[in-house]
């Protein structure tokens, strides 16, 4: 079993909310999108794990205290790898820099939250339920 970390980032666009997402390099899902995240290593606490993929894979720096944390996942099969139990942050941001994708992330940009919560939209693992709640817990 792992631990992983995924971070909702949120701003607004011309007063309409938007959230950071990754198009993924790697699979599973290679090509779809996905919130920024990634696994804990064996040294680091969560909300520091949760900086450093953001970081690593959009090149949004945070300092870990801004982050909440909304929830945890663990259903099985919601990673095919291996059994993965999640842990998800929010955070919301001004003005965010313009992300760039890197790490295993062919691609980064903020999307609006309504289109990113359509059906037709291809989120990665469970992120469709991630991102509801992550909305959720962020008020928008």
């Amino acid at each position: 079993m792992a631990v992983s970390v995924d971070v909702a980032v949120f701003s607004r666009v011309g007063g309409v909310p938007h959230v950071v997402l990754i198009r993924r390099g790697n699979e599973p899902f290679q090509g779809a999108w996905a919130l920024p995240g990634g696994f804990v290593e064996v040294d680091e606490d969560l909300p520091s794990a949760a900086v450093r993929e953001l970081e690593e894979e959009t090149g949004i720096e945070l300092d870990p205290t801004m982050l909440t944390q909304v929830g945890a996942y663990g259903s099985p099969g919601r990673d095919p790898r291996l059994r993965v139990v999640d842990v998800l942050f929010w955070v919301s941001v001004p003005e965010p820099p313009e992300p760039v994708g890197g790490s295993d992330a062919a691609h980064s940009q903020l999307i609006p939250v309504d289109t990113a919560l359509r059906s037709d939209f291809e989120l990665a693992f469970d992120h469709p339920l991630v991102l509801r709640d992550a909305v959720t817990a962020a008020g928008l």
